[in-house]
């Protein structure tokens, strides 16, 4: 059965697919708990909250990391913007270095939620 994400991967330009099928696979490999979905008209995957977005575009394929990862270790490089990657078509996919962002994606949301005060049990009086 296809779902959102595997008609969008269908649908973007031939070039691209290759990339946003091995994406797919690396955030699903390290994110094994986010939710799949499509916002903004391209695929993204939840876990505590965004992790993370893709998108194909005529020359790239964009990873979009929220959160304090723009820094990413060893991806300078692809830094396009903020929080924004462009991994050319040309090219092979850093693959352990985009996992490694991913998986410092779902600790930074991890902590966010660790970090929240739980909430106040009212008692009955």
């Amino acid at each position: 059965m296809k779902n959102e994400v595997d008609e969008y991967i269908a649908a973007a330009p031939s070039a691209a697919q290759p990339h946003l099928r091995r994406l797919r696979a690396i955030i699903k490999r390290n994110a094994p708990k986010a939710q799949e979905r499509i916002s903004y008209r391209m695929p993204y995957y939840d876990y505590h909250g965004r992790l993370v977005y893709f998108a194909a575009h005529r020359n790239h394929v964009g990873v979009y990391a929220l959160g304090q990862t723009y820094e990413a270790e060893g991806l300078q490089e692809y830094v396009a913007s903020k929080g924004t990657l462009q991994f050319p078509f040309d090219e092979p996919l850093p693959e352990a270095k985009i996992a490694a962002l991913i998986r410092k994606r779902v600790r930074e949301n991890e902590a966010k939620v660790s970090a929240r005060p739980s909430p106040k049990t009212r008692s009955k009086a």
